[in-house]
């Protein structure tokens, strides 16, 4: 074994797996001990009438198991702690219909490479776009988790799905220097960015865009879609009331002033689920901005008016969200509504916080299927509506 440290040792467990099975290079011992440092292969077999979902390894998190995969067939894991490791499966009609591009990177502001799936129907020409900003509290999770409600939009063959990732809030990703939500929001403008400009290798119109996202994803996705005549090379707070948001990324030869005007034409509509809205709910979520900051970043706080930009939004909420409060939802539709916006809402009765998300979990996979299926269906079918 390649070892760093031979005198530490973890356990590594395999999860059940149904579908499929794995190779694991070097064997694991009977104990399941590996000694620190230790690099094994993972490979996925899938049986018949199945295709692979997800190698992975997981360990404890804020939210339960934190899954961290590769979505091909191979994966080498670094054995630094206990960890858990498996394979997800998927039947080969969920997915037959896909050709999907993994990790691919938009930029690298920070220690962590920023990147997005993209997931293109067969044959696929001139399709509408929907990009995908996922949750996880603007400090965990990537846009693997976000594959489930991808792969349901793409059904029917209408759109073509990207999935994309951002720093995460404060130091988390080891930046020695803290993200604030500013960055985050320059982050999904700079993978938009690079989604468009690539958006006819994807077999997709980058005229003809929407976004959605969840919890955090819900506030970004909104954010996206309200927030663009933001957009700007002025900095955020460098200058005494100027709060522009500079794209992590932009294409050669074009400035922020170019790309604030091609997304205001492009963005059509956004279907935000379960999110933060307002100023004075996210301000416990990124504290010391202060008051003009802490409205820059806020959707609510920047709504058009629809004479001038239309963007419908279509919002999503459990009943039993523990999380996020109906009257925060009602709050930011009223103000929508308020502008002359177009807002649909609905709660989802009896679902949770999170029934988008989608991971190598049995309940998370149920929930997803009770919720998030179908709504993922009315979410296609408000986008067909106005992209």
């Amino acid at each position: 074994m390649n070892t760093i440290a031979q005198e530490s040792m973890f356990t590594v467990i395999v999860d059940p797996i149904a579908g499929g099975t794995i190779s694991v290079d070097p064997p694991l011992p009977d104990d399941g001990k590996v000694a620190a440092g230790t690099r094994i292969k993972i490979k996925s077999m899938p049986s018949d009438g199945y295709a692979v979902d997800s190698i992975y390894y997981s360990v404890p998190g804020r939210w339960g198991a934190m899954y961290h995969e590769s979505l091909t067939d191979q994966f080498e894991v670094v054995i630094d702690q206990d960890k858990n490791i498996g394979a997800s499966f998927i039947a080969n009609s969920a997915v037959e219909h896909l050709d999907v591009h993994h990790s691919i990177v938009y930029a690298q502001p920070g220690k962590k490479p920023l990147k997005y799936d993209v997931y293109t129907p067969k044959s696929a020409k001139q399709l509408p776009i929907i990009v995908i900003i996922h949750g996880g509290g603007w400090s965990s999770n990537d846009e693997d988790i976000m594959r489930g409600l991808a792969r349901e939009l793409t059904k029917g063959g209408k759109f073509v799905v990207a999935s994309m990732d951002y720093r995460w809030i404060g130091d988390l990703d080891g930046d020695e220097t803290p993200n604030t939500m500013a960055n985050l929001i320059e982050d999904v403008f700079g993978g938009i960015a690079h989604i468009l400009e690539h958006a006819e290798s994807y077999g997709g119109d980058a005229s003809r865009v929407g976004v959605t996202g969840d919890s955090a994803g819900g506030h970004l996705s909104a954010s996206a879609s309200l927030l663009i005549e933001r957009i700007g090379d002025g900095g955020f707070g460098a200058t005494d009331g100027v709060f522009q948001f500079k794209p992590t990324y932009l294409p050669d030869g074009m400035s922020a002033d170019d790309f604030r005007a091609q997304l205001m034409k492009s963005v059509k509509a956004a279907a935000p689920s379960y999110g933060v809205f307002a100023a004075e709910s996210l301000g416990r979520f990124s504290p010391g901005l202060g008051a003009e900051a802490g409205a820059a970043v806020a959707p609510q706080q920047n709504i058009p008016e629809a004479s001038v930009r239309s963007v419908p939004q279509y919002l999503l909420r459990g009943t039993e969200d523990f999380l996020i409060r109906h009257e925060s939802v009602e709050s930011f539709v009223n103000a929508l509504e308020a502008k002359g916006q177009s807002a649909v809402y609905e709660q989802v009765e009896g679902a949770g916080h999170a029934f988008f998300d989608w991971k190598p979990n049995d309940q998370v996979k149920a929930t997803f299927e009770t919720y998030g299926v179908p709504y993922a269906k009315k979410m296609r079918e408000f986008f067909e509506m106005h992209l």
